[in-house]
């Protein structure tokens, strides 16, 4: 599984992308994008998804 972004959420401020430690966060099309390819859900690195975490808008980051 993986995290997606809300796009119509996304205050675009990309504290995500840096706090991602598989870099399956990028910046396309005026928003940014979870790479589910990449994306462990932090599982291993962290106890809960970095993004979520960081997110300033409570459910812009959640379960694809």
């Amino acid at each position: 599984m993986s995290y997606k972004i809300i796009a119509s959420q996304c205050t675009v401020c990309g504290a995500c992308e840096f706090e991602c430690p598989n870099t399956a966060i990028s910046f396309k099309n005026e928003t940014y994008v979870i790479d589910p390819k990449k994306c462990t859900e932090c599982e291993g690195d962290f106890d809960h998804p970095q993004c979520d975490t960081v997110c300033p808008v409570p459910q812009t980051c959640v379960p694809a």
